[in-house]
């Protein structure tokens, strides 16, 4: 994908539900939830574990299909083998992003989601393109 089409979805996207987010700041998608919620976007975290309390000030919930509000992008903190899943709950729910984290790389999530309409991003991480692509707040 080239930076401008990142570009464009990170200007685009307001809301984002942050599946595998962890209560643990040592965690990787606590950093990048909280760094998300610092540059003004709307995260809702998805964790089994977690649903029912708040991260971060946010209400978590243990499936995408649970969220009340529209997602604009599932940004997803799960191994690969998941991926796919998380991709078929992304198309139903209606998102337009699926973004998948560094190291997760899954084809055939990807193909679902694309055949679906959304735009796809693998093996990145928004944290680290969102100042790599100049569009800090």
């Amino acid at each position: 994908m080239q930076d401008k089409d990142i570009s464009m979805i990170l200007n685009d996207v307001k809301t984002i539900a942050l599946v595998g987010a962890s209560d643990n700041p040592s965690r990787p998608s606590h950093g990048v939830m909280a760094y998300l919620l610092a540059q003004g976007y709307e995260v809702t975290p998805v964790s089994p574990k977690l649903a029912g309390k708040t991260l971060l000030g946010q209400t978590a919930y243990a499936t995408l299909a649970e969220i009340p509000h529209p997602v604009d992008m599932v940004d997803v903190f799960r191994n690969a083998e998941a991926a796919y899943g998380v991709a078929q709950e992304a198309v139903d729910i209606g998102a337009k992003v699926l973004w998948l984290q560094l190291g997760v790389i899954n084809e055939q999530a990807a193909v679902l989601a694309k055949q679906a309409g959304l735009n796809v991003v693998m093996d990145r991480c928004p944290k680290i393109e969102i100042p790599r692509l100049g569009l800090e707040k």
